[in-house]
């Protein structure tokens, strides 16, 4: 015969969170255990966080402090930045949130942290329950956790992160440099990615500098949202080729890209690129110098379309 599982509401297997819960689990981690797969030892009750006291400071199988935290009822904001304070005032590597009722927003909140990966946070739901008459149990169910996953995830967007702060910064000493130069991009503001942009003197195109890794360019980008107008404009610009080029002083890269909407003109700057900042200087001068040579090149055909 097989029983049903029943639940029973946490007040009427013990009374209160602080009185009773606690102390219970102090004397039964071995139980937060078996769910979490780890090894908790030497739980103790209410330590001090300067004016705050938290539930339970334990040590993890390498001796590293685990902050738990208790909430019967709903997650709120309360018990989680508790958790957080609690996380650097004792040093500790891992931080438990249980709660009788983890609401969506903290389930996510929870998620993030892990990305961050300051320290491991754990969301465990607790419910009692009981098979026909047995005695109640506890029922600890991990609702996330930290993962590989989420590593990977929090490295991604730390270094993303660090890629647009340093583009930022390469576009800051260029367009300072450019101003002396060209008037181009003077009303152009520094950003986070990897092209700064600015109207050539016709609707949907743009003189744009662009920067990736480990080389650079400077471009004449064409999209007026149609495509045919598009090629239109650009196949208008390649009968010029000859007079195009004769005045940047060199020979360019044209690109048609026949099934795309956009077009392209540009000069590659293969000098390096964001990731080579003892050349950033070098790398800056030579793209302000394309910059003004394509602006100048260009201007008068631009000048000419209808």
């Amino acid at each position: 015969m097989v029983g049903t599982l029943q639940r029973v509401a946490l007040g009427k297997v013990w009374a209160h969170e602080a009185r009773d819960f606690t102390p219970w689990l102090e004397q039964h981690i071995e139980v937060l255990n078996d769910a979490l797969n780890m090894r908790l030892s030497e739980p103790r009750r209410e330590q001090s966080a300067g004016t705050f006291s938290v539930d339970l400071v334990a040590e993890d199988e390498t001796g590293n402090r685990v902050v738990i935290e208790n909430q019967f009822g709903k997650s709120d904001h309360d018990h989680l930045g508790k958790l957080i304070t609690y996380l650097t005032a004792f040093e500790a590597k891992t931080g438990i949130w249980i709660v009788a009722e983890p609401r969506p927003e903290h389930v996510s909140a929870v998620a993030w942290l892990n990305e961050s990966q300051a320290a491991d946070f754990y969301l465990v739901k607790v419910e009692a329950v009981r098979i026909g008459n047995s005695a109640a149990a506890a029922l600890f169910t991990v609702i996330v956790g930290p993962s590989e996953e989420a590593r990977q995830v929090g490295e991604t967007k730390t270094e993303l992160a660090e890629r647009q702060l340093i583009r930022r910064h390469f576009w800051e000493e260029l367009l300072d440099k450019a101003r002396s130069q060209t008037e181009v991009h003077t009303s152009i503001s520094p950003g986070y990615q990897n092209w700064v942009g600015a109207s050539a003197g016709k609707s949907g195109l743009r003189y744009s500098y662009v920067i990736r890794q480990r080389d650079a360019n400077v471009e004449l980008y064409i999209d007026t949202g149609e495509e045919s107008q598009n090629k239109a404009i650009y196949d208008d610009l390649i009968s010029r080729k000859d007079a195009i080029e004769g005045v940047f002083g060199g020979a360019l890269e044209w690109y048609r890209l026949d099934g795309k909407q956009a077009c392209r003109i540009e000069k590659t700057i293969s000098l390096g690129g964001y990731r080579d900042q003892e050349k950033w200087s070098d790398i800056q001068d030579e793209m302000i110098d394309a910059m003004v040579r394509l602006h100048a090149a260009m201007a008068p055909h631009i000048a000419k379309l209808s």
